[in-house]
C-alpha cells in the first residue's frame, strides 16, 4: 500500500471532459451533470491503513433538513457556521467557494510546475503536497473579494486545506474558512448545507465543481468544470462577468433563472 496519506480522490467518479477555453458563459449554468457524481467521494486526507468510513454525524445532522416539493432546503439549523457580517461586507451577497478542482489541483506526486509545496504532518510524518493554481485564480479571487462576502468551504480536512489557502489567498479574500467538519455527511457525500451558514438563502451563492456538494441547494449554484492541469483553461476568467451581474441581484434565484434562460 502506498505510504501516501493524502490522496487526490476526484469528487466525481467519472472524469468530466474540460470545456474548450473561452466557452464558459451564461450557457454553462444550463449544463446538466451526471447522476454518478452523487456516489463520489471528495478529495481528502486519510489514514495510512485501510480507509475507514467517516464518523457518524451528530443527530442534528442525521435529521438533515426538511425540503419543499421543489427540493429546496428551507429549515434553518440551530446555530450559524459564519460569524456576523463584517461592516465592509454589509449589503453584499455571500458566495461559498470550493477549493480542490475549483481553484487548485493538489497531488502527492511531484508536479514540475507546482505553484507551491505544502508540508502536511499526519501521525508524526510530514508529507509534501504539490499544488497547482488554476489559471486566472488570482484575478478571480481579487475581483470576487470586491464584489461579495467570500467564504471558503471545502470537504477536505483543515490540516491540508488551511495551509493551501494561506498561500492561495494572499489578499485575505476569504472572510471565513469552513472545512469537512462543517459539512453534512449524506448518502456517501460531504454536502455543504447553505442553510447552516446564517445568511439569507436568496442572497447566497455556491461555486463548486461537484453537484454532490450542493444537492440541498441546487438553485443557489453556479457550476464550474473540474480543473486538473489544463493551463489554457479560462473558466474562472469567463465566469467573472456572470458574477459581476449576480452581485447586483436582489434575489439570486430570480437572477440565476434569468441566466439559465428560464
Amino acid at each position: 500500500m502506498e505510504s501516501s496519506v493524502i490522496t487526490q480522490v476526484q469528487k466525481e467518479d467519472v472524469q468530466v471532459s474540460p470545456k474548450t477555453a473561452g466557452q464558459v458563459s451564461r450557457s454553462a449554468l444550463k449544463q446538466p451533470r451526471s447522476c454518478n457524481i452523487f456516489k463520489a467521494l471528495f478529495c481528502c486526507l486519510k489514514a495510512q491503513d485501510d480507509p475507514k468510513p467517516p464518523p457518524t454525524p451528530p443527530p442534528s445532522h442525521q435529521a438533515l433538513l426538511e425540503a419543499q416539493e421543489n427540493g429546496m432546503v428551507v429549515k434553518q439549523s440551530e446555530y450559524s457556521l459564519l460569524p456576523e457580517i463584517e461592516a465592509q461586507d454589509q449589503g453584499k451577497l455571500c458566495v461559498v467557494i470550493d477549493l480542490d478542482e475549483t481553484l487548485v489541483h493538489s497531488s502527492f506526486k511531484p508536479i514540475s510546475n507546482a505553484d507551491f509545496i505544502v508540508p502536511v504532518e499526519i501521525e508524526g510524518t510530514t508529507h509534501q503536497v504539490y499544488v497547482m493554481k488554476r489559471p486566472y485564480v488570482d484575478e478571480f479571487l481579487q475581483r470576487m473579494g470586491e464584489l461579495f462576502e467570500c467564504v471558503l468551504f471545502t470537504a477536505s480536512l483543515a490540516k491540508y486545506a488551511d495551509p493551501v489557502t494561506d498561500l492561495l489567498d494572499h489578499c485575505g479574500v476569504f472572510r471565513t474558512r469552513l472545512f469537512r467538519e462543517s459539512c453534512v455527511f449524506h448518502q456517501g457525500c460531504y454536502v455543504k448545507d447553505l442553510s447552516r451558514l446564517g445568511r439569507d438563502l436568496n442572497k447566497t451563492l455556491i461555486l463548486d465543481n461537484s453537484p454532490a456538494s450542493y444537492i440541498f441547494h441546487p438553485n443557489n449554484a453556479v457550476p464550474v468544470v473540474s480543473w486538473f492541469d489544463d493551463m489554457d483553461d479560462a473558466e474562472l476568467l469567463n465566469l467573472l462577468p456572470v458574477f459581476e451581474e449576480l452581485s447586483q441581484a436582489e434575489d439570486v434565484y430570480t437572477q440565476l433563472d434569468l441566466l439559465r434562460g428560464h
